[in-house]
C-alpha cells in the first residue's frame, strides 16, 4: 500500500499511528536534566540518536506538550534554562524503572527518586546521571531546533548536545571494547513494543575492505 503522511498516519487498515513502527529499532533517549531551581527530571524519549563522533554529538526530541496542558515538557524547559543534560543508557535490567519515568507527573517530582533509582553526580554538568546504568554521557546543549508541526498539533523540537563526559562501567569492557552482550541495551519499537539486545543475538560481520 501507499499513503501520503499529510493525510494522516492511520490509513486503513491501521488502527494506530504507524510512523513509530517504520523506523525500528531506535535507542531510547533516557534524559536526565535539572531545572534552574534544582528539580531533577528523568524521562525517556523515543526519538534519540548519535549524530557525530568527533566531537561526539547526540540529539533527542522532547516533542509535544505536557499532558493536559499547553506547556513545553520539563526536558525541554530545563535544557533551555541550563544548557545541560545527561543521556543514560537503558538496559533490559532497567526496563521497569525506565517505564516508570514515563509517567506524567508535576515538575516538582523527582522521577529518578520516584522510580527507585539512585542518582550519581556528574563531572562537568549539574544534572545527575542514573547510577545503575552502565553507560552515561554528559552533554552541553549546542542547539535547539524547532521542527515542523502539523496544523492543530503540538510543537516538535530537537535538542542537539555535545558530549563532554562519558561514564562506562568497567564490567562491560572486554578486550578493550564495550561488550553489548554484557550491556544488554533496550530498544524502542512501535506502539508499546520494545526489544532487548541479548547475548545470543550479537554477531560480527567483517567489512569487505
Amino acid at each position: 500500500m501507499y499513503f501520503d503522511p499529510k493525510d494522516g498516519m492511520r490509513p486503513p487498515p491501521f488502527k494506530h499511528s504507524v510512523y513509530n513502527a517504520l523506523v525500528v529499532p531506535r535507542p531510547i533517549g533516557w534524559i536526565s536534566s535539572i531545572s534552574r531551581d534544582g528539580a531533577i527530571n528523568l524521562a525517556p524519549f523515543s526519538f534519540f540518536n548519535a549524530l557525530a563522533g568527533a566531537p561526539p554529538c547526540v540529539m533527542y526530541c522532547p516533542n509535544g506538550f505536557k499532558t493536559g496542558t499547553k506547556e513545553d515538557k520539563d526536558s525541554l524547559i530545563n535544557v533551555r534554562e541550563t544548557g545541560e543534560f545527561v543521556y543514560n543508557m537503558c538496559t533490559i535490567d532497567l526496563l521497569d524503572a525506565m517505564n516508570a519515568t514515563s509517567a506524567h507527573v508535576p515538575s516538582s517530582v523527582d522521577e529518578m527518586k520516584a522510580a527507585g533509582l539512585e542518582a550519581a553526580p556528574c563531572e562537568q554538568v549539574k544534572p545527575p546521571r542514573v547510577k545503575n546504568t552502565p553507560i552515561a554521557m554528559e552533554c552541553k546543549v549546542l542547539q535547539i531546533i524547532d521542527l515542523p508541526a502539523n496544523e492543530g498539533t503540538p510543537p516538535n523540537h530537537m535538542v542537539i548536545g555535545q558530549v563532554v563526559g562519558i561514564h562506562v562501567d568497567d564490567d562491560v569492557i572486554v578486550d578493550g571494547m564495550i561488550d553489548a552482550r554484557k550491556v544488554k541495551p533496550l530498544a524502542r519499537l512501535g506502539y508499546l513494543d520494545y526489544a532487548a539486545i541479548m547475548p545470543e543475538n550479537v554477531f560480527s560481520v567483517p567489512r569487505p575492505d
